[in-house]
This record gives structure tokens, sequence and C-alpha cells, in this order.
């Protein structure tokens, strides 16, 4: 995932030595830094440009952290992909290409440059040019919420094998029922409130892929926070949400994976199967939601809208 120590570009007349680089696009952004594409670029103080950015982070010859935004997208979109297979890439952005130099880093970075200080914050001239900082997620909120739902994504096989589709609740409509799901009353009569989800965090507050499920049946069709999300998602259809709120990806198969965000919820889900919803206001609880009569139809509705990877 990280260049090497002789990957540079240019930060403000200083060589930039590069330790990871990331897409800033409306199909494939960090998550960690907005619900959409427009919110994240807004985080680094961006205009949100169709073609989107390539985000290098590095430090300079003091150990300075530093984000070299680029425009050259497909040059950082090859680097990554080429790391991602355990290629060497060496990242060199042409200077031309360069948008802004930024101080700090958005997104944490666990690896630091050989032969220059600790990474910290630059020594700033002007106070008023804020450093950059990760968003915290040491505790339950939209930063962690988002970054379940990316573990969730990424590591599909392991989170569904957890359901037994028995769980889903046969009547009064299926888990992902749009149209008649039961009401609140219902997760209270089948014993719904805590426990009613899958734990999707660890004692470092990130998704934990092995954590216990409990009845997937309540969670999904009894819980009022789940019905108000599968409203809102089917809403996007009709009047389309900012760039980048529903994101479609590769997935086995003739399937794809969804991948949508709202405000305090994020949903995942492969177009043949079954949802995942996380929730602001369940912390650490993941939802799953079964295919039932409408949710096939829904994720297909948001399949055709959702932005995919050109």
């Amino acid at each position: 995932m990280a260049g090497t120590d002789e990957d540079a570009v240019a930060a403000e007349d200083d060589a930039l030595y590069v330790l990871t680089a990331v897409l800033l696009t409306p199909a494939k952004f960090p998550s960690v830094l907005g619900d959409d594409y427009p919110e994240a670029c807004a985080a680094l103080g961006l205009p949100p440009l169709a073609d989107g950015y390539g985000l290098v982070l590095g430090q300079d010859g003091e150990g300075a952290r530093w984000t070299v935004v680029v425009d050259d997208v497909s040059l950082v979109a090859v680097a990554v992909a080429s790391w991602d297979c355990g290629m060497e890439y060496d990242l060199s952005p042409d200077e031309r290409t360069v948008v802004a130099a930024l101080p700090g880093w958005p997104l944490a970075v666990a690896v630091a440059a050989p032969g220059v200080p600790a990474p910290h914050d630059p020594d700033l001239e002007s106070a008023d040019q804020p450093v950059l900082s990760p968003p915290d997620t040491t505790v339950w909120g939209p930063a962690q919420r988002r970054l379940g739902a990316d573990e969730i994504a990424a590591q599909w096989a392991q989170w569904r094998e957890q359901i037994d589709d028995a769980d889903f609740p046969v009547t009064g409509g299926d888990a992902g029922s749009l149209d008649d799901a039961p009401g609140d009353e219902a997760a209270e009569d089948s014993g719904g409130g805590e426990g009613a989800g899958t734990d999707a965090t660890n004692e470092a507050g990130t998704a934990d892929a092995g954590a216990g499920t409990t009845d997937a049946g309540d969670g999904s069709s009894g819980h009022g926070g789940v019905r108000r999300v599968l409203a809102e998602a089917r809403a996007y259809v009709d009047t389309p949400p900012p760039l980048g709120r529903v994101r479609s990806s590769f997935a086995p198969g003739d399937a794809r994976t969804l991948r949508a965000d709202g405000p305090g919820w994020s949903l995942v889900a492969r177009t043949d199967d079954i949802a995942f919803i996380l929730l602001d206001e369940e912390p650490g609880e993941v939802l799953p939601v079964g295919r039932g009569p409408s949710l096939p139809g829904l994720l297909e509705a948001l399949d055709k809208m959702a932005v995919r990877p050109s």
C-alpha cells in the first residue's frame, strides 16, 4: 500500500516522501470523510470536480505530514492498484498536476518514511491555514459508522455467513419489505432492543467481522430506524441525492456491491442478496435486512442510478 522511501513529489518546494495515496472521486472516496463526494471534498476545502482527485500522503524532509492533491487521477489509481497487488510503484506525479499541498493528513497512516523525523504537524507560518487530521473514530459516530460499512463491504462473506436466512420472519411482511413491515411494537413483542443486531465493533472501535450474531429477524423487520433508512433509500430513486451517496462496485458473479449513505445511516448490500444497515443511534449494531418482496426491486433501482468506477 505504501510507496518506497525514494518516492517523492514536490510540496511547496520541498521533497515529499510518499507513504500512501487514495482516490477522491465520485465513485471512490474515503467514506470516513463524508456521506457523499461533495462532503468529502468539503472536508479538505476542495471543489467537487467531476473527475476527482488523487490524494498523496507523505512526509517532508523534516518529517512533517503533508497531503498533496493532484488531478492526475489515473496515475494515482494505477499506483493504488499496484500496491494492493503487492507490487512496487514509483508514484511521482508531475508538478503541473499538483492542485494543492495541504498540511497534515486527513486519514490515519500507520507507516512513516525512513530516515526522517517521526510524523508531526508542520510548523506553519500562517495560523489561518488549518492542519488536516483524521476524523475521531474512537467513539461511535458518523465516521465510525461509515468505516463499519466499509468493513462489511470488504468482508462480505464473513458477515454474510453469520446470518441464517431462517432467522428472518415470514409473517407480517418479509424482513426487507418496504410496504408492510411491522411497527416498533413487533420489535418489543419479539424481544427487540438491546442485542437486536450484530455487534459491529471490537475494543478498538473498528468493524469486527468475527462478532457474534443474534436474531436477525427482529433487527430488520420491527426496527423503526431500519424502516426509515429503507424509505429514504427509496426516495433516492425519485430524487437523486448528492453525488456519491449511492455507489456500485464489483461483486462475484453477476451481482454488484451497493453502498448507500444518508443522514445518520449507511447501507451495504449485494444486488442478489440481503442488506446490512448501520445507524448513528445504534452504536456498534449491524442490522440485517432480508430480501422480502420489495428489497430486490429497491436494490436494482439503486444500482441503476449509482455511481460506478470508470
